[in-house]
């Protein structure tokens, strides 16, 4: 007979096997041929025909083995709870805390504090993992930012523009701007341990800014210019907004100052049954999905070997940009980030 280990059982079927055992030994079935049907080892038949007699059928029954789930741990239920709404709602400078992010020592110190009991580093490490807690890149947010009116953006503001913009049928946009630089060269070069590589860069530097938009949709529409934004460059590319969507444009900004100048004003008066232009929240480049466009321009073309000249940053940028327009759907997915899903 094969050594049979009744710990690979699962329990329900460990149990049943159990009793039947003892009842086979209770009708007088010789223990060989109990252990042999039953699919016991002898020494678990005879420990429960042992248990059988000293406490009954329910001392038969064997419970899983190790610890309920939830005993030997340092923090009750309660305070786990505690601790993880304060990491999802506050940072810890918020608490009045030394520290920026939430790090295993913060979190730790953090519950030191709050219920006196002090945790290794390692063994905050398991709460977090625990939790369903990983170390991420945090998002940037301006301490002017306000989040009351970040809120009243996303539960009011957009919800209102959104239904006037299904109701005139016009098209929503994004827009931002952003620059690129010939010697902003970014990621990172394997090479031999302690020898650092070396990028190399013409001491001539060059710049450039575009204006984009992006839609829900997959469209994205993009200007390159010098120099800094200014009234005429942006009305000038609103022009060929409305021209290309051929219909009604919903524009959607941050606050700079040329967004509000006079010129700019005075020509959205002018076009208003063209072109409507709304204002993001102050300080909360976050909300805006163009923001994802700008971040993937700067990625593709800052990982090519640096422009010696203006021509080839412009080429290089505006090769990236046609090849973007090119694919709707990868447009599309700037709008499934998660601060900005709400304009999906």
């Amino acid at each position: 007979m094969d050594k049979i280990d009744s710990r690979t059982l699962p329990l329900e079927a460990l149990n049943e096997r159990r009793r039947r055992a003892v009842k086979m030994r209770l009708d007088g079935v010789p223990l060989q041929e109990v252990a042999v049907q039953c699919e016991l080892s002898r020494t678990t038949v005879i420990a429960a025909v042992k248990a059988f007699h000293a406490g009954g059928w329910k001392a038969v029954m064997v419970e899983r083995p190790g610890r309920p789930v939830g005993t030997g741990r340092t923090l009750t239920t309660q305070q786990e709870r505690e601790v993880q709404q304060l990491i999802r709602d506050r940072t810890p400078d918020q608490l009045k805390m030394v520290y920026a992010l939430w790090t295993r020592q913060a979190v730790a110190e953090l519950i030191r504090d709050r219920f006196g009991i002090e945790l290794p580093v390692r063994t905050m490490g398991l709460y977090l993992s625990r939790w369903g807690f990983t170390p991420q890149k945090p998002m940037r947010k301006a301490y002017e930012q306000s989040p009351a009116a970040v809120q009243k953006w996303l539960d009011e503001q957009y919800p209102i523009i959104a239904a006037c913009a299904k109701v005139e049928g016009a098209e929503i946009h994004w827009g931002d701007e952003t620059g690129l630089r010939s010697d902003d060269v970014r990621g990172r070069s394997f090479a031999p341990q302690g020898q650092t590589p070396v990028v190399r860069v013409n001491n001539k530097r060059h710049g450039l800014s575009i204006i984009s938009t992006v839609t829900s949709r997959g469209t994205m529409r993009w200007k390159i210019f010098d120099g800094a934004l200014n009234a005429d460059i942006l009305i000038d590319f609103m022009k060929r907004l409305i021209r290309d969507a051929g219909r009604k444009v919903y524009l959607i900004l941050d606050n700079l100052r040329v967004h509000h100048s006079k010129p700019v004003k005075a020509w959205l008066a002018e076009h208003e049954r063209e072109i409507e232009v709304f204002y993001l929240p102050s300080y909360s480049p976050e909300l805006n999905p163009d923001e994802m466009a700008n971040a993937d321009l700067k990625q593709a073309v800052t990982k090519l070997a640096p422009a010696r000249t203006k021509l080839q940053l412009v080429k290089a940028a505006a090769r990236h940009l046609r090849s973007v327009q090119r694919q709707p759907e990868r447009i599309k997915s700037y709008f499934e980030h998660e601060p900005v899903r709400y304009a999906a």
